[in-house]
């Protein structure tokens, strides 16, 4: 908790910075020279003549990756001082808005103070955008052409909107798996009382940890072993009340990854990929022989580029997808061996939770408007769900009185199809 408050001061402290524009972390960036002193940037002609260079380059048709050759072939070298240069310098290059004369501060943020992970900053936290904070090297004009090529160029592979978190952490079971009934935010992994002898992990919901309880009030913490357990109980009332339903998540769950054909695909631009590549190096030879003329050759380089970059990124997803497939054909696997035998769960399985639940919901308020922030409700990936009360009930109870022997049990349960 201590740890907690420290950071929460230091935020704050760096906000206030931010927001009188002042830099705050700055990273070193090619054309720009940092002083510490007076923490102001200042223009390195030398470097700014690449920077200059990479834009008028991408505003003429040339992709990343042609740049970023052509950048390596002419000695050019990176603000670190290597001489080889890669297509994803050029794009943070091409995206950078400083380049410009503006700055935006808190393009990421700290999950938590514990384990220090960095996320793209989607709105989660505050973002501080400062115009004419410095000398451009670029117009403004220039900059925003860059970005609507770019854009046109990343609209048909981009697979998730901007500013929608991918369901990108699967470090934990929980992991955006669990959703606030009260406000509809996910619920994030925390750790109580830290190398102490009551130290518990438990999930929160988001909006009530970054914004502010008042935001969502009836939220409460749940500690992450009840949730287990909670599980272990609806999982029981699904093999009791709905056997039939295994059989038809198995049998939907199987015709997925029949439908499915990643592999095939992906063996299919991969061989796109290589005969596009080969295309290129045959147009660089006729360049070099002067067979074709430069406007010609950087007409059909740009074209070939901006396919390969389509083609890259959509073998990026595919591998992406084709793991997954592999994962889920292996949760199928130990769910069905599970069945089989007719076990009980008495332990909390990550591969028989993540095999057949959607999504559990956080916390209920009844017809009666009455509000219970400790009740689960387990949505199934063949649309059944039940509720189960958690622990986290009786625990709340006990401290509200100390005649508690005549409690209620810890599980209750609704089931619905």
């Amino acid at each position: 908790q201590e740890v907690e408050n420290i950071s929460a001061n230091v935020k704050k402290g760096l906000k206030m910075k931010m927001r009188r524009g002042e830099l705050v972390g700055f990273a070193s960036c090619l054309g720009y020279d940092y002083d510490i002193v007076d923490k102001s940037i200042s223009i390195n002609e030398a470097e700014a003549d690449i920077v200059r260079y990479i834009f008028d380059r991408y505003i003429e048709g040339a992709g990343a990756y042609v740049i970023a050759k052509e950048l390596t072939k002419l000695g050019y070298k990176t603000k670190y001082g290597n001489s080889q240069w890669h297509d994803t310098g050029v794009l943070g290059i091409i995206r950078n808005e400083k380049y410009k004369g503006d700055v935006l501060q808190g393009k990421t943020f700290t999950v938590d103070p514990i384990s220090k992970r960095r996320l793209d900053n989607y709105g989660e936290e505050d973002q501080f955008y400062v115009k004419n904070h410095h000398e451009p090297i670029i117009s403004e004009e220039v900059f925003e052409k860059a970005q609507a090529i770019l854009e046109k160029r990343g609209a048909k592979r981009r697979g998730v909107q901007k500013g929608k978190r991918e369901k990108y952490s699967r470090k934990y079971a929980f992991s955006s798996m669990l959703e606030c009934a009260f406000c509809g935010s996910n619920l994030s992994r925390r750790n109580w009382h830290s190398g102490t002898k009551n130290e518990k992990v438990i999930w929160q919901c988001v909006t009530a940890t970054k914004k502010g309880k008042k935001y969502c009030p009836h939220s409460k913490a749940i500690e992450e072993k009840i949730i287990e357990d909670a599980f272990i109980e609806s999982y029981k009332l699904l093999c009791y009340n709905n056997s039939d339903g295994l059989d038809e998540l198995l049998k939907r769950m199987e015709s997925v990854l029949s439908g499915n054909d990643f592999q095939k695909r992906l063996t299919k631009v991969e061989n796109e990929i290589q005969a596009i590549e080969h295309k290129r190096n045959r147009l660089i030879d006729m360049r070099l022989e002067e067979v074709i003329d430069k406007a010609t050759y950087e007409m059909k380089y740009g074209e070939i580029e901006s396919t390969l970059e389509e083609l890259s990124n959509e073998k990026e997803q595919l591998e992406k997808s084709s793991k997954e497939e592999i994962d889920l054909e292996k949760r199928i696997e130990h769910f069905r061996k599970v069945l089989e035998k007719n076990e009980v769960l008495t332990d909390f399985d990550r591969c028989v939770f993540e095999s057949i639940v959607q999504k559990v919901i956080v916390g209920e308020i009844d017809e009666d408007g009455n509000v219970n922030p400790y009740k689960l409700t387990f949505v199934y990936k063949t649309d059944y769900s039940n509720t189960v009360q958690s622990k986290m009930h009786k625990q709340a109870n006990r401290k509200r009185t100390q005649n508690d022997v005549k409690d209620v049990p810890s599980y209750s349960s609704v089931d619905t199809l």
